[in-house]
């Protein structure tokens, strides 16, 4: 079974899985079709992390996340307050997630099974740059919602407005030289992304665009395999990404609502647990985390039961807190897939801000990711920016192995309201026993920035803007189970 949220995503995944592969290989697959038919929430030139539950043994979490370029440095900056959105100056990380495909693969060869080949993982993906797809909704959307007085290059512009002027919802879109890229990903392997003929081109692209990464930064680039962060629930176990993703806030956040017993039989009582819990968890994050290199603190310790405890205590059950701010938006996809050999997969992959930093790729048709904007220009800050160092991430993709034994993946897109939005699918399902399907698509809400502006407050039900969520069940009997966001262009479909 899959869910992803855009439909031809969703049919790649199903037909690598028809074909005997694995979980992980129609990831892999999915990841490719949807870089290319949701541009505006992801691309090869963003970030990516994975959380994978195998048949037997631990979880495993997959770090695809790249760092500042060699030449970003806080002295490049002594003109600017703040790292600007858009343009050159917010290129400034390696994108990791194709790395991140590759050592899944990787993963996929250990478990006994043979791979299938990059060609075939990517031939979906290819059709759809080269042959064209229908704009959806959600991308058009995106498109609209850019400001286009920021640094958009001009390849960017020429790709993305063809002909001068926005594409109509349901026209054919076409990303040609994404094509010619993917295809030379197919022949030469995923890994030619960072060394090789493939590299050389991005690292030229680079260099003409004045992007601060150089070829020994993408030649330096790999993958790294993490042990999951783990809290121990009253229902079981909940997996999420260790730093520097948030996913200690998602998993705060139901320790936090645990802690206070909040059932969910009073509707509002759960929404202001949990947005007060999150606030909580903001505090959190902007006190410890960054780059786990550079942390003071082991991410295991926020997660103890004292910790916990003092979190909970300090919400008032009957008043909103002025403490814990948001940091914003990012456009993002989360996808689940499950196959019959029981690899459970819970997937991110993303470009930060809306089309990223719209800086395409003269010669690679790469757009390039903004994910270094979560850098600050502080000197001796948690997050200040240091060539080398990983930003920041909001990516966190989550799992839940239930004491009655049910497996369960679930995440969305959104910024600040990922963990928000993963506290109330997996509080709705495992406490309320609400069915999965009603668990993704009942109202939500969104505590923090939804738009990039100064505009911290909550905000209930509208579209996109409370994220594009997903979940996927194996029940003890073999039976699976999907739910799909309806916010999104995707669905869950399963054979």
């Amino acid at each position: 079974m899959v869910v992803t949220p855009h439909h031809l995503a969703t049919q790649t995944a199903l037909a690598i899985l028809r074909e005997g592969g694995t979980a992980i290989e129609a990831m892999v697959a999915a990841a490719a079709t949807i870089a290319v038919v949701y541009p505006h929430m992801n691309s090869i030139g963003g970030d990516g992390f994975w959380l994978i539950v195998p048949p037997s043994g631990e979880p495993i979490a997959i770090e695809a996340c790249g760092p500042a370029g060699s030449l970003a440095t806080l002295e490049s900056y002594s003109n600017y307050e703040k790292i600007p959105f858009k343009g050159s100056k917010s290129a400034i990380t390696v994108a990791g997630t194709v790395g991140g495909w590759e050592e899944a693969l990787k993963y996929v060869t250990e478990c006994g099974y043979q791979r299938f080949s990059s060609s075939r993982l990517l031939a979906d993906a290819i059709y759809y740059a080269e042959e064209g797809f229908p704009v959806s909704s959600s991308h058009l959307s995106g498109l609209l919602d850019l400001n286009f007085s920021e640094n958009l290059n001009k390849d960017f512009m020429s790709t993305y407005l063809p002909n001068g002027s926005f594409p109509r919802e349901g026209q054919k879109f076409y990303q040609k030289k994404l094509a010619q890229t993917l295809k030379s990903l197919a022949l030469n392997g995923l890994n030619s992304f960072y060394n090789g003929d493939l590299a050389k081109l991005i690292v030229k692209d680079m260099k003409s665009l004045d992007i601060p990464i150089v070829e020994a930064d993408l030649l330096n680039y790999t993958a790294i395999r993490r042990v999951p962060l783990k809290l121990t629930h009253e229902q079981g176990e909940i997996f999420n990404l260790p730093p520097p993703t948030q996913g200690v806030l998602s998993l705060a956040i139901l320790g936090i609502l645990d802690q206070l017993k909040i059932k969910g039989d009073d509707e509002g009582q759960f929404i202001h647990a949990t947005v007060e819990a999150t606030k909580q968890a903001f505090i959190l994050r902007d006190q410890y985390l960054t780059d786990p290199r550079y942390m003071e603190v082991n991410p295991e310790s926020l997660l103890k039961s004292q910790a916990i405890l003092d979190m909970a205590n300090r919400i008032n059950s009957s008043q909103a807190s002025c403490e814990g701010m948001g940091e914003g938006p990012g456009d993002t996809i989360w996808m689940g897939i499950m196959d019959s050999k029981g690899f459970s997969v819970s997937f991110i992959q993303s470009i930060y801000h809306n089309f990223g930093s719209g800086v395409l790729l003269p010669e690679t048709g790469i757009l390039w990711h903004n994910r270094g904007v979560s850098f600050n220009l502080k000197k001796g800050h948690i997050r200040s920016l240091m060539p080398g160092k990983k930003p920041f991430h909001t990516l966190n993709p989550a799992a839940a192995i239930l004491k009655d034994g049910r497996i369960m993946v679930y995440g969305t897109r959104g910024g600040d309201g990922q963990p928000q939005t993963q506290a109330a699918i997996f509080h709705r399902y495992v406490i309320q026993k609400m069915n999965l399907q009603k668990s993704v698509s009942a109202p939500r809400w969104l505590f923090g920035p939804a738009t990039g502006r100064d505009d911290n407050n909550l905000k209930l039900e509208n579209s996109e803007v409370v994220g594009q969520a997903g979940a996927l069940v194996r029940h003890t009997d073999g039976l699976l189970e999907g739910a799909y966001d309806p916010r999104s262009n995707g669905n869950a479909a399963g054979y």
